[in-house]
Order: structure tokens, then C-alpha cells, then sequence
């Protein structure tokens, strides 16, 4: 297929554009490289794809590059629940605004697979797994965006919405902000780590799975269309105390505390069933475990100062 991804140099883009590529299919890759970004170099060579830098909400571009794209992957966002809010309305923009201009210009047969968050179900029930009939109550403007975004494309039909669990793991545009990556960085430099509310649960997926599940998406698409599945790991729906008790596994040293003054401004606690979409054969690659492992050689390399998307 001919593939559009926006926000194709993101966290996400530089590990799903290769795996794109290695399946034949033609990219366009479009990105306004913010975070001056060289993540997609390795792939430069490949006749198959093309770089196209530039606004995901530029609408001479968009409407450019859609005409003989059989599907597109806006990925395209000001990530996260502390970016969004330092800058509300360039998020809504991007978030909300850049959906809205293509599903403006897209033709009735062009598919779109969607990334959002899992983190719109909020604040679940005690030991109740969220579903994707699970009403929806997000917490920040970063959720509140993203779950408008993913109703707009499912009303708009031929869509896939994928509500990605809180991800994790090496990518060349690194990203250390997000909570695993986060507590194992602390854990080989820092040695401990301060805990708020550690008990607050959550869902987590490596990166290379997300991709995996664009392409599920991508090679499933008539049995999966107009329809939201989370994605994340089965086994790792757990607290944040409990994802410390993981990585300690890998780090001897690390110690964590909890604090009994003090809040976290992330209010998120839920846990969240993946079968259906395992029923449509997805199966996660990377464990939690192996992807500790992966951040701590890593680690090695980078440095904090490098990445972040704060």
C-alpha cells in the first residue's frame, strides 16, 4: 500500500516506519521534526519511502500527499499530559484541528488507524478490567483531546482507533519522560526514586508492539474497522510500586520510597483488558522484563538532557 504517517520522526514513526517499509509497503513521511530529530537516517536508502517536512496541519500538504495514499497513520501529537498542558491550545490544534483537516480531505475508501490512549478510561473501578465499552472519563486535557479525536474518526467510518497503553522501551527518537523509561533512568543513575500515590495502577506496551499493531490493523483492516481496541500487555497491568518491584529485579541497587505527604498531578489508576484485540491476533513480542533490560543497556548510550518532550 501507499502509507501517509504524520509525526513519522516521533517515538512511535521511527520504529513503525521501518517495519513499514520492510513489508513493501511506499511511505510518505511527514514531520516537522520539532525536537530536531535524525531518527529516520537508517532509512533514507529505501527508494520506498519519501521525507516531507513540514505541519501535519498544513492543508496544501495534506491535501498533496492524500490524493494516492490508500491509507493514513496520523501520529502526528503534543504527546503527553504535561505538554498539552503547558500549551493547550497548540495541542487541541494539533490534536483536534489536525484530525478534523483529514478527515475533511480523505476519500470514503482511504483507511485510517488512530493512536490513542488508554489513558481516557480515567479512573476505573477496584480490580474491574476497562474494555472498550468501558465509558470513557479522562483526567487530563491530554486524554480529553485524544478520546475527541478517536469519536471523530469513528463517526467519520473507515477507521481504527488504537488506545495505546502507557508505552515503553529504546527508540531512535527517544523519549525518557514516559513512566518507564522514566523510574529505569532513575534507577541506573539515580539509584531511588520517590513514589506519590504508588499504588495507582496502570497498563504498559513496548513500542515495537504498538507497531506490530498498526500493522494487525493495516492487514486486518475490513474484520477491525470502525472500531476502538486497547493495546497494552496482559501481565502488566500494574501499580506503580509494583513496577518498581520489576526493575529492582534488573538493578540491585535501586531503592524507592513512598511518600506519605504529596500528591501525583496524574490522577490515572485503572487496569485494562487487551483480548479483543489478541482475538484478532495480536501478540505482544517484548515483555516488561526485556524491555527493562533494553532501557538499561541503553542507558549506556543516552543522557537525559537528550530527550524529553517537556
Amino acid at each position: 500500500m501507499k502509507i501517509l504517517v504524520t509525526g513519522a520522526a516521533g517515538y512511535i514513526g521511527s520504529i513503525l516506519v521501518p517495519e513499514l517499509l520492510k513489508d513493501n509497503h511506499e511511505v510518505c513521511a511527514l514531520d516537522n521534526f520539532m525536537y530536531n530529530q535524525s531518527s529516520l537516517l537508517d532509512v533514507c536508502i529505501d527508494k520506498k519511502m519519501r521525507i516531507v517536512r513540514g505541519d501535519c496541519r498544513d492543508k496544501a500538504i495534506l491535501q498533496e500527499e492524500m490524493k494516492t495514499a490508500d491509507a493514513i497513520l496520523p501520529l502526528a501529537c503534543l504527546t503527553g499530559a504535561p505538554l498539552c498542558s503547558k500549551d493547550p491550545l497548540l495541542a487541541e490544534s494539533v490534536i483536534v484541528d489536525g484530525i478534523k483537516t483529514i478527515l475533511d480531505l480523505k476519500s470514503k475508501n482511504q483507511m485510517i488507524i488512530y493512536p490513542t490512549t488508554n489513558s481516557g478510561y480515567g479512573v476505573g473501578q477496584k480490580d474491574k478490567f476497562c474494555t472498550e465499552e468501558t465509558p470513557l472519563n479522562p483526567v487530563s486535557l491530554y486524554g480529553k483531546l485524544k478520546c475527541q479525536a478517536e469519536k471523530m474518526i469513528l463517526d467519520s467510518g473507515n477507521g481504527i482507533t488504537l488506545r495505546l497503553a502507557t508505552a515503553f522501551g529504546l527508540s531512535p527518537r527517544m523519549r525518557l519522560d514516559l513512566l518507564v523509561n522514566d523510574f529505569v533512568y532513575r534507577a541506573v543513575y539515580d539509584r531511588c526514586v520517590i513514589l506519590f500515590e504508588a499504588n495507582f495502577k496502570r497498563n504498559y506496551v513496548h513500542v515495537r508492539d504498538i507497531a506490530q499493531a498498526f500493522i494487525l490493523g493495516l492487514n486486518n483492516f475490513e474484520q477491525m474497522k470502525n472500531q476502538s481496541f486497547n493495546v497494552g500487555l496482559s501481565d502488566a497491568n500494574l501499580s506503580k510500586k509494583e513496577l518498581c518491584e520489576e526493575i529492582k529485579k534488573h538493578v540491585d541497587e535501586f531503592y524507592f520510597y513512598e511518600s506519605p505527604i504529596g500528591e501525583d498531578p496524574d490522577k490515572r489508576d485503572y487496569i485494562v483488558s487487551n483480548e479483543k484485540i489478541e482475538q484478532c491476533g495480536f501478540k505482544p513480542k517484548v515483555s516488561l522484563s526485556d524491555g527493562i533490560a533494553e532501557l538499561i543497556k541503553g542507558y549506556q548510550i543516552i543522557r537525559r538532557n537528550q530527550y524529553t518532550n517537556i
